[in-house]
């Protein structure tokens, strides 16, 4: 038997052992997997047997139910001495996410623009949607003739088909015309401005162009244009003109990204400036794979955008700037 406590002294001191509770049991009796609302991630259990809603922070959380790990959360135990068996999700200490110059804690939501709600995860900041687009009048509407109340117009078949066309009313899936490859109706969402005017940059797209045809988020290196202190001797505006919309260096040269170099070099066409307030961005290109070497570690390859031609405009956006292609519906 173990002593009992002094007075002041925590049970956990005297050598007490508390039992846990059980809330794993082998063999795994799965119930139907869960509908997760928007933005909470469906997991496997700490028991490694079912799908499973992560619990968000400030949710009760225990072996079983596991916290939302795509958020940056953990399961703390600290209140609950010594038995350590039921805890309180919250947020890891990480860093925190900076957009448009204005930064943000880990953890916190946000709202910068009318439409998006958005979240700040270590560095990385995820948004859903506040409003949803109404879906367009359901075809089965629009017919003449008379109808009994409450009778439905469209049969088991149509219903279905139209439940399987929605999905092309989602703005990640308006991109025409749609190619079919391999039974797979390839959609992708427009590529993002690139990341930097000028220097390797990185824009990004949503595409399900892959083996599975699943919609997966793909990357890209983009080089608008060279960093230079005086780009203006470099870009010769024609005479009565105020744009330049492309231009090229005098020889090729190797692209040096995150301290690696191009096995090739290369003679890439930027994208120009004007003596106005327009600014040039591309307006056509292709996609290459370009091969880095690293100092003592090796080869990687990167897709990158091969700019043919660009395009000088008023409508201006700061790279980066996630928002500058929404518009109100």
């Amino acid at each position: 038997h173990s002593p009992p406590a002094k007075p002041g002294e925590k049970p956990s001191e005297t050598g007490e052992v508390h039992q846990r509770k059980e809330v794993c049991h082998w063999p795994c009796r799965c119930p139907p997997v869960p509908t997760c609302t928007p933005g909470v991630s469906l997991v496997k259990d700490g028991c490694g047997c079912c799908k499973v809603c992560a619990k968000q922070s400030g949710e009760t959380c225990n072996e079983a139910e596991v916290c939302d790990p795509h958020k940056g959360l953990y399961c703390d135990y600290s209140e609950d001495e010594p038995r350590y068996e039921t805890g309180v999700c919250a947020y890891l200490v990480a860093v925190g996410c900076e957009l448009n110059g204005v930064y943000y804690l880990n953890g916190q939501t946000f709202q910068p623009n009318p439409l998006y709600k958005c979240l700040c995860v270590s560095g990385a900041i995820g948004c859903t949607p506040v409003f949803a687009s109404k879906l367009a009048a359901s075809p089965c509407t629009r017919v003449t003739g008379r109808k009994k109340p409450g009778q439905s117009i469209c049969g088991r078949g149509q219903h279905k088909q139209l439940q399987s066309t929605n999905y092309r009313l989602m703005s990640a899936y308006r991109s025409l015309p749609l190619v079919l490859k391999k039974k797979c109706l390839v959609q992708a969402t427009p590529w993002t401005p690139c990341s930097r005017t000028c220097g390797i940059g990185i824009s990004s797209r949503v595409t399900n162009e892959n083996r599975k045809c699943e919609m997966k988020k793909e990357k890209r290196l983009c080089f608008i244009q060279p960093c230079l202190t005086n780009i203006l001797k470099t870009i010769k505006i024609p005479k009565g003109k105020t744009c330049q919309s492309t231009f090229q260096l005098p020889t090729a040269e190797k692209i040096v990204f995150s301290g690696c170099s191009t096995t090739q070099s290369y003679k890439l066409t930027f994208c120009g400036m004007c003596l106005d307030k327009r600014c040039c961005i591309p307006n056509k290109s292709r996609m290459i794979t370009v091969q880095f070497e690293c100092p003592n570690e090796g080869f990687f390859k990167w897709k990158m955008m091969w700019i043919t031609s660009c395009v000088c405009q008023r409508i201006c956006s700061a790279p980066g700037d996630i928002f500058s292609e929404l518009k109100v519906l």
